[in-house]
């Protein structure tokens, strides 16, 4: 959990910074592609902000109105991100960049800005923010495949799709796909503010600026689809359900495995339950010995395992 904080915490301070950068490029040269990035950043920084309360309220103990504690509202507190995301950055930008394309493109300041006795075109204010940003958010992109790849390792997952599919950590996935799309944002904003520049056709900053919210949107789609299925209790991966099925299967008295669930309650909290026919000669106490030895069994095989609950039957 203390990977995920500081992967949040480098992200927050990257964005906030670059929004406020942006939005200053905005004013002098009123490029589109500059205000879709505003929105972007001022979201991601917002976003930040939903994802540290989600680790830290997900963080508190368990209680008998919550009795398998609050891990689930990282995935809550996450699922509003990707709403912000596609409502605030993706539909706005969207919206700006269609509006550009159809009004005959970018209103651009047309005079030289002067500043501290230099005169410049402001357009390289909008080429220094971009870069600056694209700087912040490698250094926050570097954080986050850190983290996402650690937990590679630990699962043995062997690509970052697979990743996006079984993680439970929420928060990282999160911060990884947002600092993936902001690095890519302000490259294509870059790209287009250039290209307008050099032509002199303003419908390629406009251009930018909708692809930008296109790009938003559906990564804000993916990213919500993913949680929705943590929060409505997604299983562990057949995969790794099956290893734990069978260390239970095959464990020293066990003659049948009758029933066998598990379910994400968190992030990398995952809660088992098992009905377990024992051979009928064995007394309570070796059965409660057999329930031990194999709880410890299924926690160092899988250290997401955090609850878990054997119900005990005999043949006979």
């Amino acid at each position: 959990m203390a990977s995920s904080t500081s992967v949040v915490l480098a992200a927050l301070f990257a964005n906030g910074a670059i929004a406020v950068l942006k939005f200053g490029g905005f004013l002098l040269t009123g490029s589109p592609a500059m205000l879709s990035e505003t929105y972007h950043s001022v979201s991601d920084t917002g976003n930040q902000v939903f994802l540290l309360i989600g680790i830290k309220y997900g963080a508190q103990e368990a209680n008998r109105t919550h009795p398998f504690g609050h891990g689930k509202a990282q995935f809550f507190y996450s699922l509003l991100v990707s709403v912000m995301l596609f409502g605030i950055a993706g539909w706005e930008s969207a919206r700006h960049g269609y509006d550009a394309l159809t009004h005959g493109g970018v209103h651009r300041a047309s005079e030289d800005v002067t500043l501290l006795g230099q005169t410049f075109d402001p357009v390289y204010v909008n080429y220094a923010v971009l870069i600056g940003a694209i700087v912040f958010e490698s250094y926050a992109l570097w954080k986050a495949y850190q983290g996402m790849s650690r937990q590679m390792d630990e699962y043995g997952w062997s690509t970052f799709r697979e990743a996006f599919r079984k993680t439970s950590d929420v928060t990282t996935l999160t911060a990884l796909t947002e600092d993936t799309i902001a690095l890519s944002g302000a490259g294509i904003a870059l790209f287009g503010i250039y290209l307008t520049r050099t032509t002199g056709n303003p419908m390629y900053d406009a251009a930018a600026a909708l692809i930008i919210g296109i790009m938003l949107m559906g990564f804000a789609v993916a990213l919500a689809w993913e949680n929705k299925r943590l929060i409505v209790g997604e299983s562990l991966p057949k995969a790794d359900e099956d290893e734990l099925r069978n260390i239970v299967a095959g464990w020293d008295g066990v003659t049948e495995l009758m029933d066998f669930r598990t379910v994400y309650f968190g992030a990398e909290e995952l809660l088992v339950t098992a009905d377990v026919a024992f051979e009928s000669d064995l007394d309570a106490d070796t059965i409660d010995e057999r329930i031990t030895g194999l709880e410890r069994a299924l926690k160092d095989h899988d250290d997401q395992v955090n609850r878990i609950y054997i119900e005990p039957q005999t043949n006979g």
